[in-house]
Parts: C-alpha cells; structure tokens; sequence
C-alpha cells in the first residue's frame, strides 16, 4: 500500500487518529459536562502512566527475572494505546455534548480489561516459568 503522496493525504490520516478541536463545533454545553469530560480524559492519562511506570519498572528494576522485559514492553504498549485513544475520545465526547448528539461509543473499557488480563496472565506464567 502507497504511503501518502502529498500533504492532504497526511493531515487526513493524521485526523483520523487525531480529531480536531472539538472546541469550534456546536455550543458550549453546560460547563459541569465539559469538566467531566476532562477529569475522564484525565484519568486515562493517569493510567496510562501508571503503566508506563510498571512497564519501566519492570525492565529496569528487576532485569534478572525471567520475562521481565516481556513484561515490561506489554505494559509499556498498553500504556501506549491508552494514552494514543485518550484524547480521540476526550474529543468525540467533547463535540458529540456541543452539537447535542449521543455520545459516541468507546471500545477503550473492553480493550483496557483485556489487556490488563493479558497482562496478568503473562506475568502469572512468567512467575511459574521463574520458579520451576
């Protein structure tokens, strides 16, 4: 597949994974709704470095252990796409309440409960690896 073959084809792929401001669209929506929206957004960057933490902690502070860069790169991935999706959605949602429509669905839940089962289970192997 050809990569982009000029200027517009970029600034389109690049806001399909990054939508614009959604601040331009629609009316101000209720300021408590905006704020709410903001401490979600919020939230998911907090997990996402939480995870980046346990992902650098795990490679730097425990290099010894079986598997403990396995394990740090899936938790530094899963720290990755949280942060990547954060802001989509923070936007989706944000124009979605000023041009009062339903809010978007989100599939960041669904993927943040399997990755971290992923993740739980690959360290639970990695620890049964480690003591056999």
């Amino acid at each position: 597949m050809p990569g982009p073959t000029c200027q517009a084809d970029t600034v389109g792929s690049v806001n399909r994974f990054l939508p614009p401001d959604p601040r331009r669209v629609g009316q101000e929506p209720d300021y408590r709704f905006t704020l709410a929206n903001e401490r979600t957004f919020l939230a998911w960057v907090r997990t996402s470095l939480a995870l980046a933490a346990g992902g650098l902690g795990a490679v730097s502070l425990i290099p010894d252990v079986f598997g403990s860069y396995v394990l740090g790169i899936l938790l530094l991935s899963l720290s990755f796409a949280t942060a990547a999706t954060a802001y989509r959605r923070w936007a989706m949602n944000e124009a979605a309440m000023r041009l009062g429509e339903p809010l978007p669905p989100s599939r960041l839940p669904q993927f943040m409960a399997a990755g971290t089962a992923l993740v739980g289970v690959v360290a639970a192997v990695l620890f049964v690896i480690e003591t056999v």
